[in-house]
């Protein structure tokens, strides 16, 4: 994204200098008439606003302005032309309390990067936007969130998006790619056509990879596979590739991406038009695309280097299980041209079951808090208004879901699944859509972060999408501020969870961190299944620690229902402990005084 932001006065300057550590703004500026004398640098550029417009304005895709609406659009008033070309553009007041998304709220997502802001900074953000007010999907900006790309010219989704706010009946006919938007709120205003049902064209839009409606979503699903003589030019290549997509009514805005077998790994043409479109291309060897049953398996390809097909096999297998051979071969030469291109090559296509677009897509694994939302960073909320899908446990979802917007979809699973939950979320990645992951508390203390980064790391690296880890505020941490100051000096957690951690090695961490004398902050304490372990650490305790060293017991943390109360290691109520309790043990130092439990640091013997 190619965004700028700009200072109409010099008390933005703290605003602006935020801003540019986001991903949205590339360069900063502020207004030459600001009243202050300011000097320019590295971070702040001083220029007249009309100026930056008049040079950049067609080469941006956002714009932000620190200070007065009404100066706003004076400044880039002279500027507008139309929805579909025009950058986005946000007002943002010098104390930054309200966001106002000026422009740009479908083509420029204007509106999803208003609102990240707003969870960033903390401020309120003035929605203007039809759709939003009323719940309504966005229908000429919505595909972008699923991968997909649009075509059609501006003014026929114009003309959809005004039925829809005069409150008419819309259509979608889907024929490929993920459904998934039909789930969230926005979508399930859209009236679904059936493959067999009369279609209502001027109120219809379609998912697919087909060129032959006035307004379509089409989702990359498609595998070129090319097979070639050796240094067939590039220019063959292409012509051959959009006559053939063009013939075929398909979109060129369906391809996933391109295939081939692996001696073609340095063939130039191939690799030229694989760059040029930014797409990824898959080679495999002879072997995996002999075993590929194709309609067309030639004798000559076979003798000439190892298996009979190629451009079929090859797509075949890129598109993975479920495929099915869209367009069989084609053969394409020189002499199919009016121009002089050298060489010869076959093109296949094959539509896959699922979406394919990595670099479109992106994992954010949040950590949610210990519960009450308040307890989530503005990090986090900014990560969660930039996901389309979120996934989580059931109750870790509830507890967040007055932040989810109406076109974005829960994904609920349950407490033991968390394979499926990591798993699910990267493949919607791969698809092309940025997805939430949700652990409670701190999502790499016993969460989904571990999990979902060991998955990833199977994925090679080129073909890996986007992700982050977003942390969160521990259960732990909450505990130790309901109690007062136990962790001041050095500390440990340890799982009492034998399900993936052997016992033996369990003990011989507790031993350690007795032997350290930390102060011991112990999870997932006791189950209806696990019953014996907390006796069991406790009584490994009192053979290193006296029996009045004091305990915190913290239960349902952040939660409705939360308690805290302290004991004593001898004192330890074991039938009142379950998985919502977190205890913290603490050394030798720590005391317990009216009520504030402490480990000191040492200031006082200063």
């Amino acid at each position: 994204m190619e965004g700028i932001a700009i200072g109409l006065s010099s008390n933005s300057k703290e605003i602006l200098k935020r801003l540019k550590k986001t991903e949205f703004v590339k360069d900063i500026y502020i207004a030459s008439s600001a009243k202050d004398n300011l000097l320019e640098n590295d971070l702040i550029k001083v220029k007249k606003p009309r100026d930056i417009l008049l040079k950049q304005w067609q080469e941006l895709d956002l714009i932000i302005f620190i200070g007065s609406i009404g100066a706003s659009i004076r400044l880039i008033n002279p500027f507008l032309t139309s929805k579909d070309q025009d950058p986005g553009v946000i007002v943002i007041d010098n104390k930054c309390s309200k966001i106002i998304p000026l422009i740009g709220s479908h083509q420029s997502n204007t509106q999803n990067i208003a609102l990240q802001i707003s969870n960033l900074f903390g401020g309120q953000i003035i929605e203007t936007n039809n759709s939003k007010d009323q719940s309504f999907l966005s229908l000429d900006s919505f595909g972008n969130q699923w991968g997909w790309k649009r075509s059609g010219k501006i003014q026929n989704w114009s003309k959809l998006v005004i039925k829809q706010a005069k409150n008419e009946e819309i259509f979608c006919k889907q024929l490929s790619g993920n459904g998934l938007w039909k789930t969230s709120e926005s979508g399930e205003t859209i009236n679904q056509i059936c493959v067999k049902e009369t279609e209502k064209p001027d109120s219809t839009f379609y998912v697919s990879i087909f060129e032959n409606h006035e307004k379509t979503w089409h989702p990359p699903v498609l595998w070129v596979g090319i097979g070639c003589e050796r240094n067939t030019s590039k220019e063959l290549i292409a012509n051959s590739l959009n006559k053939f997509l063009k013939s075929s009514n398909i979109s060129p805005h369906s391809i996933a991406g391109f295939s081939t077998i692996d001696i073609k790994k340095d063939e130039k043409g191939i690799l030229e038009i694989v760059r040029e479109k930014n797409l990824p291309i898959k080679f495999f060897t002879k072997e995996d695309l002999s075993k590929i049953i194709v309609p067309n398996p030639s004798s000559v390809v076979q003798k000439e280097i190892g298996t009979s097909s190629v451009a079929e096999a090859s797509c075949l297998l890129a598109a993975g299980d479920e495929s099915k051979l869209l367009k069989e071969k084609r053969i394409f030469k020189n002499k199919d041209f009016s121009t002089s291109q050298s060489g010869a090559l076959t093109i296949a296509i094959a539509e896959s079951k699922n979406q394919y677009y990595p670099t479109n897509g992106e994992i954010h694994i949040i950590g949610s808090g210990p519960g009450d939302i308040s307890f989530l960073t503005n990090n986090s909320k900014k990560a969660l208004s930039r996901c389309t899908v979120w996934i989580g446990y059931k109750m870790y979802l509830d507890l967040i879901k007055p932040l989810k917007r109406s076109d974005q979809v829960f994904i609920e699973s349950k407490l033991t699944e968390e394979k499926e939950r990591c798993s699910k979320a990267i493949k919607l990645a791969e698809e092309g859509i940025k997805v939430a992951l949700i652990s409670s508390g701190e999502s790499g203390f016993y969460g989904m972060a571990g999990l979902s980064l060991e998955l990833l790391q199977k994925i090679k690296k080129e073909y890996r999408p986007y992700f982050e880890v977003h942390p969160g505020i521990s259960s732990l941490q909450l505990a130790a501020a309901l109690g007062g100051a136990p962790l001041m000096n050095d500390f440990c957690s340890i799982s009492l969870s034998d399900k993936l951690t052997p016992w033996s090695l369990i003990e011989k961490r507790i031993k350690g961190a007795l032997l350290g004398d930390f102060v011991i902050a112990l999870f997932n304490p006791k189950s209806i299944e696990r019953n014996w372990q907390l006796k069991s650490a406790i009584d490994l305790c009192l053979k290193s620690r006296i029996g009045d060293t004091p305990v915190l017991i913290a239960r349902q943390v952040g939660r409705e229902n939360q308690s805290k109360r302290f004991f004593t290691l001898n004192t330890i109520p074991f039938k009142e402990i379950d998985m919502l309790s977190i205890i913290i043990i603490g050394n030798s130092q720590t005391t317990l005084i009216d009520e504030i439990f402490l480990t000191p640091r040492g200031y006082l013997q200063n």
